[in-house]
């Protein structure tokens, strides 16, 4: 036979093969859908490379994806991370359904990469959180996008906004926190966004906006504003917020799955939201500093009852690990109680001491103290136990020192507008002044402490103290607070040759 004829009869019965073949993989993979033997389906929109793969490898994408998965499992217990990535982006572009590799891949990029990175100066993070990024990005744009119903994918997400991003395990955390902080400023202006201007855009900015949280960072407007209802009102610039979020949105979706769900699979992401909402209590407050280009954090304490109301539906729903949730709640309530009496919200402190002594009325709740029940405290009693001091040991130097604390940090938060915080700091330092009088009675006089007045002046001078005091933009908001005149402007020395004078040394006991 002449060997062109040959080749292209070779030719044809290739295609003929190769048609064939496609028509038995559709009615094999009709059959395996109508039986539920496989949670393969079309990809949709899907990349030409990926659109190749999974048609011209057929059933051979499973076999190559286990040896490549195979390959990438022992370079994991190689730590050779670099190398393990791309075979993993080999395997996602296989087997675009297979989750396990989604969550490798993007953990491997935000904890095992990320941390062989350093700061490139003091504070700064950039390549180390170019890769946790990057694992976020990973899950939520890819492997969301062809698993939209998959739990595990949306718990592993809403868990890096929560522990990569939120807690403070990394040394980088401050500098993630800044950066996304950054990001979101340009979606959500101010702590509370009107959520309706997202839905129905009327200005160009909100347009661009609303393009910005759909388009790069996959966010519904709608299922937002509903989630802020329920759960906030929440910081959207930090990231427990964005972990409540996709814990939710996972919650939701897998109502649309059509397989059956492991209901431990929901309950992790429920986890995921009362944990969030814990922090977001007790850091979801974001407070601006003057003069420096940087944030501080502060408790959002709006969000107590719902926080409350999270732990108590968790409880209901998670049977086996119920006792562990209540010393989570239990843990809560004696916070959310102590950052209420900071903050001079002393009716709302005492409602919720009322709560605790109700639920847990057998439990102690100042730590090394097994008298401390909630029947033998006052909330001014427990309050003042939380400054951790030992009073009972009665150290004049140490009670000095933790009112001098207690009234530095309220000048601060006066500073900063958190006039509440600054007046219940206030309050709380009296209190541990009183307290520790009553247990020296009849020692006034060896141990006794100078007047509140006294210790609050000594505080407000050195805090004022143009030296070694705030800032001077802190400093003039608290004269003007504070009722005090403007600074005087410090007068300039004339010249001299003289050296400069020193202070004797004595022993003489201050005036008094």
């Amino acid at each position: 036979m002449n060997p062109r004829v040959k080749r292209l009869l070779l030719l044809a019965l290739a295609a003929a093969l190769l048609s064939g073949v496609s028509q038995v993989q559709r009615s094999l993979n009709r059959d395996r859908d109508r039986l539920g033997l496989t949670r393969v389906e079309p990809l949709k929109n899907a990349p030409p490379v990926l659109a190749f793969t999974t048609v011209a490898l057929g059933g051979f994408r499973g076999l190559i994806s286990n040896l490549l998965w195979i390959r990438a499992s022992d370079l994991q217990d190689e730590d050779k991370f670099f190398e393990m990535q791309q075979l993993a982006d080999w395997i996602t572009k296989l087997e675009p359904h297979y989750v396990q590799v989604w969550l490798v891949q993007a953990w491997n990029m935000a904890y095992n990469i990320s941390v062989k990175f350093k700061e490139t100066e003091f504070g700064q993070y950039p390549d180390r959180w170019r890769w946790v990024r990057a694992g976020i990005v990973l899950l939520r744009d890819e492997g969301l996008r062809y698993n939209p119903y998959e739990p595990l994918l949306y718990r592993e997400l809403a868990w890096f906004f929560q522990h990569k991003m939120g807690a403070n395990l990394d040394d980088a955390h401050n500098y993630y926190k800044m950066k996304w902080y950054l990001e979101m400023a340009e979606v959500f202006k101010t702590a509370r966004p009107n959520f309706d201007e997202f839905i129905q855009p009327t200005t160009e900015d909100a347009l661009r906006r609303l393009n910005l949280l759909t388009n790069t960072y996959k966010m519904d407007p709608v299922f937002l504003k509903a989630v802020d209802e329920r759960y906030g009102p929440l910081e959207w610039r930090l990231p427990e917020a964005h972990a409540i979020y996709w814990a939710a949105r996972g919650l939701e979706m897998a109502k649309l799955n059509e397989r059956k769900i492991d209901p431990e699979e929901l309950i992790k992401l429920r986890r995921v939201i009362y944990q969030s909402m814990q922090l977001a209590f007790q850091r979801g407050k974001v407070i601006p500093l003057i003069g420096v280009n940087g944030i501080d954090l502060g408790p959002n304490l709006d969000l107590i009852p719902k926080v409350n109301a999270a732990y108590e539906q968790a409880m209901e729903e998670d049977v086996p690990n119920r006792e562990h949730i209540k010393t989570g709640h239990r843990n809560f309530v004696k916070d959310a109680i102590y950052f209420l009496f900071t903050h001079n919200r002393m009716r709302d402190a005492a409602q919720w001491y009322r709560y605790l002594a109700e639920r847990y009325p057998d439990k102690t709740i100042l730590d090394g103290d097994p008298k401390s029940f909630p029947r033998n405290l006052t909330l001014d009693e427990y309050c003042v136990g939380r400054v951790q001091v030992d009073i009972e040991e009665t150290d004049r130097n140490r009670i000095k020192q933790t009112l001098e604390g207690m009234l530095v940090t309220s000048f601060r938060s006066l500073a900063l507008g958190e006039d509440e915080e600054a007046a219940g700091l206030l309050v709380l330092a009296q209190r541990v002044r009183e307290l520790y009088l009553s247990k020296i009675a009849g020692r006034e006089m060896a141990i006794g402490l100078p007047t509140f007045e006294e210790i609050y002046n000594e505080v407000r001078n050195a805090i004022l103290d143009p030296e070694e005091g705030l800032p001077k933009e802190y400093r003039d908001i608290l004269r003007t607070k504070l009722g005090m005149p403007p600074e005087a402007a410090a007068p300039v020395a004339p010249p001299t040759n003289a050296p400069p004078a020193t202070t004797s040394a004595t022993n003489a006991p201050p005036a008094r």
